[in-house]
């Protein structure tokens, strides 16, 4: 027979010894193939639809539809989908209802993702009816799986579009899998640096199926507050439609961002506000707007003092207390730098709006940032050395920049002319070694030199307590004996007869007599060492 086939293959248009025309008249003469010359057939068909008779195109289809075939393969099924769609609408539905029913099974069981499906006037009749009798319950098996998150999201698209296509109702399982399907949506596309594959066939889904469609989009709209940067990463590389009436506030958030960071650039405050008006909804109405706006403008950083105040005045604390955007506002407080003036102001007004949230290190941090405030602009309760050293150990680990802080703060207080001296023994008997050395630092700095120069009353202060308790512990004797020779001494000596003589005058009225013949004293040794020194040099110039 093979002379009559060539024969027939040389009457079809096209090159009469190419694969797709020698495989098409075989197929219809009842010739087996293998899977790469059944391929050739199919696809060749699908260009030239016009080519065959009703009678060869019905073998065709027989032959490619053929149950005892096993061997088929992926661009087999390809091919076969696009004479599908070149029959469809071309032939009567019962000529096509065999290459409808193998794409849908090959889509159902053997889960390729690639098939262009059929048109849903597809399975209408009897022959629908039967292959959704019999795909229908595997596709609600595996639907309602719980193997959903593992499930490959094409997968998942495909087995809904398929089972719409044959008519399956799968209405009491969709809020289950778009419950899985939604967060695997993220997973997936996180994973490519563009849209990824599955968006065509997801969008497709979407148009077709109104249900599906609401309800990913709510379970999505629900996921963005706890993965505000996730989704809307997403919504850039795959542009869903929710357009609708839907109000979906985090969604059209996230879909705001890039628009808005693109336009105001590094200006948080101002892309925060245009954020949140997008959602459409007020903070106080829905708080969880809050959450999805300060995760879409900061992502996983702490706000600065400045925004942090600003978010705080934005909402009232019941809104940020169910948003949980509250600890963004501690972490901005505790993570500012040492000479953020605000930083403190914040603490005290944190206290004070969640008193019952704010626990444990963080409560202790933020104690320490607003004595800060009071040390400095107030009056602190009694015993500050004592309190900063228990609230540093309740802070533990404790932000350096908190501490740093906290020891000026206290330090720079007890270097004050008008502090009161019990708090400046009970600092000396702790003697910490950290605080003390801060003390010296500050004692070293230029604005206490300078007092010290230019203020004979505050250098008899400081002479006074510097040499008040020999007796203290080790870190304080060593650092006041310096401070006197280092610090104090330079001063002295910088001063005119007259403002030394007044020191010596204020240290005997606010001290004694003998605290007056020790300053003597210890300034005569400053003098004599000051007199030998000269008298040496004389003598080895002699």
């Amino acid at each position: 027979r093979a002379p009559e086939l060539f024969q027939a293959a040389r009457e079809l248009p096209g090159d009469p010894f190419a694969a797709g025309p020698l495989a098409v008249i075989a197929l219809c003469n009842g010739v087996a193939l293998g899977p790469e010359e059944r391929a050739a057939a199919a696809g060749w068909a699908a260009e030239r639809p016009y080519a065959l008779d009703a009678e060869r195109i019905g073998r065709l289809v027989e032959a490619l539809a053929s149950p005892g075939i096993d061997d088929r393969t992926g661009s087999e099924f390809d091919a076969v989908g696009r004479l599908f769609g070149a029959l469809d609408g071309r032939c009567p539905a019962s000529v096509t209802a065999p290459l409808a029913a193998m794409l849908v099974t090959e889509a159902v069981r053997g889960g390729n993702g690639s098939l262009e499906l059929p048109r849903r006037d597809a399975f209408v009749g009897p022959d629908g009816e039967a292959i959704a009798g019999v795909l229908g319950p595997e596709i609600l098996t595996e639907l309602e799986s719980g193997a959903g998150g593992a499930r490959p999201v094409a997968r998942t698209v495909q087995l809904l579009r398929v089972a719409r296509l044959l008519g399956v109702n799968g209405t009491e399982l969709l809020p289950g899998v778009v419950d899985r399907l939604a967060p695997a949506l993220l997973a997936e596309a996180s994973e490519e640096p563009g849209p990824p594959a599955f968006a065509p066939a997801l969008l497709e889904l979407l148009d077709e199926q109104f249900d599906v469609r609401t309800a990913l989009l709510g379970a999505l709209d629900r996921i963005a507050p706890a993965a505000p940067g996730a989704v809307a990463r997403f919504l850039e590389r795959v542009a869903l439609p929710f357009t609708g009436t839907q109000a979906l506030p985090h969604l059209r958030m996230c879909a705001e961002v890039p628009g808005a960071m693109t336009t105001l650039g590094r200006d948080r405050t101002a892309v925060w506000h245009r954020v949140l008006r997008a959602a459409g909804l007020s903070p106080f109405a829905e708080p969880l707007v809050l959450r999805t706006a300060v995760g879409l403008v900061w992502e996983d950083r702490a706000p600065t003092v400045e925004e942090a105040r600003m978010l705080l005045e934005a909402a009232t604390s019941d809104a940020h207390r169910a948003a949980g955007t509250w600890a963004r506002l501690v972490d901005a407080a505790l993570g500012a730098p040492a000479d953020t003036e605000d930083a403190t102001a914040l603490a005290h007004d944190l206290l004070r709006a969640f008193p019952q949230e704010i626990g444990g290190r963080e409560r202790a941090a933020l104690q320490l940032l607003d004595l800060c405030r009071d040390l400095r602009t107030g009056a602190p309760e009694p015993g500050w050395a004592e309190q900063v050293r228990t609230l540093r150990d309740r802070a533990e680990p404790l932000e350096p920049a908190v501490q740093e802080r906290a020891f000026t703060a206290l330090v720079e207080r007890l270097l004050a002319p008008d502090r009161p001296g019990a708090e400046l023994y009970d600092f000396v008997r702790s003697d910490d070694a950290e605080l003390i050395a801060a003390y010296d630092r500050a004692a070293r700095a230029e604005p206490t030199r300078t007092r010290l120069r230019t203020h004979p009353a505050y250098a008899a202060d400081c002479f006074t307590h510097w040499t008040a308790h020999p007796h203290a512990g080790p870190a304080w004797t060593t650092t006041a004996a310096a401070l006197l020779d280092e610090v104090l001494r330079p001063a002295v000596r910088a001063m005119t007869a007259e403002a030394v003589a007044e020191v010596e005058e204020t240290v005997g009225r606010t001290g004694s007599s003998g605290r007056a013949n020790a300053f003597r004293d210890w300034n005569r040794s400053r003098a004599l060492g000051r007199l030998g020194r000269r008298i040496a040099g004389r003598v080895r110039r002699g």
